[in-house]
């Protein structure tokens, strides 16, 4: 197992360190820029925690858990040395972690939430790396955490980020509007959420396409112009429900009878 330094006190960090741990790695310590933060979540995993103006200890692993815009600041500021160099975006390139001769992509292909620790077994990872030396240790790190690692390059990864915003942000951010259109008509938004994870359970046991239903689904047509008549206060929702009722249809050999245009 490796020894490991993780930077950084987000939801990322939260979970990876207690993955990290969880898998037997030695969490040699916390750093980060917030002290309070560290210290928070250096308690409950057990390991020192530091201010990113410390010297880190000896490591394996530099694994680095913050925003995008701030992985190449952080970089910059980590002395160079034998340790392999990890970042956790799905859209950052590799060169974010220069001057590190030995840069390396940790990236966890979930939604990672406030709340317990995830169990990262069965979660998507993906890992990238500029040197042989690089790559096994990601590789190593990335399946004593998982059982479901793949090796994507950065334009693979960002296709894969995109599709994961569209099929992850997308339809939470709709539920979290839908809601709030039944709140705003003094209608309880919970009416919504057994069917939402229901359809994601579908989804996932017969695929995507055969899970849909909906009025676009069947070509619908005088139901969509009721549902838009009723969305005629929130611009902006209907606007949304229509073109995805355009691409709905037209996907499923319907007219969309210029949806895109509303």
């Amino acid at each position: 197992m490796s020894k490991v330094v993780l930077i950084g006190t987000g939801r990322v960090a939260f979970h990876l360190g207690h993955a990290l741990k969880h898998a037997g790695h030695d969490l040699v310590s916390i750093a980060g820029r917030n002290t309070e933060h560290v210290h928070a979540l250096a308690n409950e995993l057990r390991t020192p925690g530091l201010s990113l103006n410390d010297a880190l200890p000896a490591a394996d692993i530099i694994l680095i858990a913050v925003s995008d815009d701030a992985i190449a600041d952080v970089a910059l500021n980590i002395p160079i040395g034998d340790a392999v160099v990890i970042h956790t975006s799905g859209a950052g390139e590799l060169d974010k972690l220069l001057p590190h001769p030995h840069r390396a992509v940790l990236w966890p292909v979930m939604s990672l939430s406030p709340g317990e620790p995830m169990d990262f077994s069965q979660m998507p990872l993906v890992v990238d790396a500029n040197t042989e030396r690089a790559r096994k240790m990601a590789k190593s790190l990335a399946g004593s955490l998982s059982g479901h690692v793949s090796e994507l390059d950065h334009g693979q990864r960002e296709l894969v980020h995109a599709a994961a915003s569209i099929s992850l942000n997308f339809p939470v951010f709709l539920l979290a509007r839908a809601q709030e259109l039944l709140r705003k008509n003094a209608i309880d938004p919970s009416v919504l959420t057994p069917s939402f994870v229901a359809m994601a359970q579908k989804a996932s046991a017969i695929g995507a396409s055969e899970a849909l239903t909906g009025p676009a689904r069947r070509g619908d047509l005088g139901t969509i112009h009721h549902h838009l008549d009723r969305l005629a206060d929130d611009p902006e929702l209907r606007a949304a429900y229509a073109r995805l009722s355009s691409m709905i249809l037209r996907a499923h050999g319907h007219p969309d009878h210029g949806y895109t245009d509303v």
